[in-house]
């Protein structure tokens, strides 16, 4: 997808870097869409737990099929379009049987191609099948972790596993991270790479675009005092002048491992650092 640039005719406007989507619909479906309530990084408590979030612009939020599991029925893309809630498009499809579900935009995906689901669904982009009917060497997203649940992985821009290796009753898959991992075969996966390609190439150009988005301004902790920060104090600009970064509560950060051990870490064939 091709990036944008501006002719700096202000400060706002010089190094700014914009994407070209390939939207071809600017209001989304209204039954496709309800309301996000803003969160601004707290809890259930009402805790923050993520700093720096807050105020952005007033989003709905699109109901994404991640389950595509409409088979063997064809739909018709009938539109692409904007997502203000992550950093891929939308393609909106019209099933055979009247209904609409929008589903990630597929890069070389076109308004007017024919996608299916299902074990008997081609190898053809955009289409959804099991790791066990996809060949060895074909890019996929959307990939289910557990049979029926959904997709959880390689979701976001410009995002592409790749099936490596069948086994007797697992395929394994190289994630866009590195890591190799071992998948049920009858897991479910998109044919194809997210769009978005360029999305890391954005420059937003200012802070208000940044503050659009809900991400309010971060100060550095050596900016700080002593009090607010085990980073701050001293005279001019300090060193930590400690064994290791902290973060604002005095625990470590920056390569901290902080990674319980999960169940499905017994799947996992290669981690993406070796």
């Amino acid at each position: 997808m091709p990036v944008k640039t501006f002719k700096p005719t202000s400060s706002g406007q010089r190094g700014r870097v914009a994407l070209v989507r390939p939207v071809t619909k600017e209001e989304p479906e209204r039954r496709l869409t309800k309301p996000l309530n803003k969160q601004a990084g707290r809890n259930v408590y009402g805790r923050i737990t993520v700093r720096h979030r807050g105020g952005g612009a007033k989003r709905a939020l699109r109901l994404v099929d991640f389950k595509r599991d409409k088979h063997g029925i064809p739909a018709k893309v009938a539109a692409i379009e904007y997502d203000p809630n992550r950093t891929a498009c939308l393609a909106l499809l019209h099933y055979a049987d009247g209904e609409k579900r929008y589903i990630l935009h597929v890069e070389g995906l076109k308004v007017g191609d024919v996608v299916t689901s299902g074990s008997g669904a081609e190898v053809r982009l955009g289409n959804a099948l099991p790791l066990s009917a996809i060949p060895t060497g074909t890019p996929v997203h959307n990939v289910e972790l557990e049979p029926g649940k959904g997709a959880q992985l390689a979701r976001s821009a410009g995002a592409a596993a790749q099936v490596i290796a069948k086994e007797a009753d697992h395929v394994l898959v190289r994630l866009p991270s590195g890591e190799m991992r071992r998948f049920n075969t009858r897991c479910s996966a998109t044919i194809g790479q997210i769009g978005n390609i360029d999305w890391r190439n954005v420059k937003w150009g200012k802070a208000g675009r940044k503050r659009h988005k809900g991400i309010r301004p971060a100060v550095r902790g050596s900016a700080m005092t002593p009090r607010d920060h085990p980073h701050g104090g001293g005279e001019g600009r300090s060193p930590i002048g400690m064994p290791g970064p902290k973060t604002p509560w005095g625990k470590p950060a920056l390569g901290y491992k902080t990674r319980e051990r999960k169940p499905s870490d017994r799947m996992i064939a290669k981690r993406r650092k070796s």
